[in-house]
């Protein structure tokens, strides 16, 4: 081990730090509504901290999209609207099936082990019907294709967006995806073609599933609007 590895240390992460990591993981997990308000004071008082970390890590969040915040009036989680979605479904269709054929040429068997480990989890969440587990394992089978594609810039890119996307499959897809095959089996065809390295028909079913994606979410919206 080298000296610089031996006397390395993890900075200890700030209260703002904290708090946003979990308001972030508790957005995701559908824990607060799409629209709805964040309470800071009763947030600082659960948290058993001041109000200004709470603050802070709402600044935060709200530079991720997860969060807005309107003068004298609070801070709410996002809302899309229709065009949002349709831009975010656009990004991943363009940048996803090239992360995997990188992710191909630079750790196959890595990715392939990843996706595998997902398709597990979320088969086994789709038994216990826990939307939120398998939006969780959904997210990490998108996100291994960053993970070993060996591109910092492209997953510095995907980052920009990552956290709003996983928050928006818990709250629109996963509920009725956990019920249902097709999504499933399209994420397991889509291992069959990272294996096969047929990246032509990756592609192509990676659009259809990403489109049949943003088709959900729209209708999820729409019916949200009309209750």
């Amino acid at each position: 081990m080298s000296a610089s590895n031996r006397f390395k240390i993890e900075a200890p992460k700030s209260l703002a730090a904290l708090v946003a990591q979990r308001l972030r993981e508790a957005i995701i997990d559908g824990e607060f509504a799409l629209g709805e308000m964040i309470p800071e004071e009763s947030l600082a008082s659960s948290f058993g901290v001041s109000r200004t970390p709470v603050r802070e890590a709402l600044n935060q969040l709200q530079l991720a999209g997860l969060v807005v915040i309107r003068p004298q009036r609070g801070s709410y989680v996002f809302e899309p609207s229709e065009a949002d979605i349709a831009a975010i479904c656009e990004f991943r269709c363009l940048l996803e099936p090239r992360a995997a054929e990188l992710a191909y040429q630079n750790g196959r068997e890595a990715t392939a082990a990843a996706l595998q480990a997902a398709i597990d989890e979320m088969e086994e969440a789709r038994a216990a019907r826990d939307a939120v587990r398998y939006g969780r394992a959904d997210t990490r089978l998108h996100e291994a294709f960053f993970e070993h594609c060996g591109n910092p810039y492209m997953q510095a890119a995907y980052a920009t967006a990552a956290t709003k996307i996983a928050a928006l499959r818990t709250h629109l897809s996963a509920p009725a995806d956990v019920l249902h095959t097709a999504g499933f089996e399209q994420h397991s065809n889509l291992l069959a073609l990272f294996r096969a390295g047929d990246f032509a028909a990756f592609e192509a079913l990676m659009r259809a599933h990403v489109t049949g994606t943003r088709n959900s979410y729209v209708a999820n919206l729409k019916a949200r609007a009309a209750a």
